[in-house]
C-alpha cells in the first residue's frame, strides 16, 4: 500500500488535533464518508492519483464533492496538496478511522466463514469475541467459499483459523511428512 506510513501519520496529527478541539467524532464522521466516497468511485480515485491533472483542480475538485466537512476535515486538503500527498487521502481517511476506534476502545473483528452468518450466531460470536479483547467490537461477515466450512476469525492482530480447509491442509502435510 503506497504511503501507508505517511497515511498513518497524517491520521494521528488530524486525530491528535481534532481532540484538541473536541471534534473527533465529527472528523470521524468526514473520514469515512471520503473513505467510502473514494472507494465507491473509481473515477475520484483516478483523479487523486493522477499526475496530470493539477494540485488545484483536485482541491476544487474535492471542496465540490465534500461541501459540508468540517473545518479540521476541510484544512487537509490543503496540507495535502502543499506536500503533493493528495493521492493518499483515501488512506488517511481509513488509518483515521481506525486510530479513533482504537482511541474509544472499539475493534473490528471479521469472521470469514462459507456461507453467510444466521443472526444467531453473529450474536454468540460477538459475546465471545467481546468476552476476549473486554472492547466494543463490531463484527464483518466475509462469504468465502474455499474454507469449505468452519470459520476463520480475526480480531486486530491475532487470527484463530478453524476452517474445513486449513484442517485438511494440515491432515496433507501431515500425511506427506511421514
Amino acid at each position: 500500500m503506497a504511503g501507508a506510513r505517511a497515511a498513518i501519520r497524517y491520521a494521528k496529527a488530524i486525530l491528535s488535533l481534532a481532540t484538541d478541539q473536541k471534534k473527533a467524532d465529527a472528523v470521524n464522521n468526514d473520514m469515512k464518508l471520503m473513505a467510502n466516497t473514494i472507494a465507491d468511485n473509481i473515477e475520484l480515485a483516478n483523479m487523486l492519483n493522477s499526475a496530470v491533472i493539477k494540485s488545484e483542480e483536485k482541491k476544487a475538485v474535492l471542496l465540490a464533492i465534500f461541501p459540508e466537512l468540517n473545518h479540521i476535515s476541510a484544512s487537509l486538503f490543503d496540507v495535502l496538496i502543499t506536500n503533493k500527498r493528495v493521492d493518499i487521502l483515501n488512506n488517511i481517511a481509513l488509518q483515521y478511522s481506525i486510530l479513533f476506534d482504537e482511541l474509544n476502545g472499539k475493534e473490528l473483528a471479521s469472521v470469514t466463514t462459507a456461507v453467510p452468518m444466521t443472526k444467531d450466531l453473529e450474536s454468540k460470536v460477538l459475546k465471545k469475541v467481546k468476552e476476549l479483547t473486554n472492547k466494543e467490537v463490531t463484527l464483518e461477515n466475509i462469504v468465502d467459499e474455499s474454507i469449505l466450512g468452519g470459520f476463520i476469525l480475526r480480531v486486530g492482530d491475532k487470527q484463530y483459523n478453524a476452517s474445513i480447509s486449513n484442517k485438511l491442509n494440515k491432515l496433507k502435510k501431515e500425511f506427506t511428512l511421514n
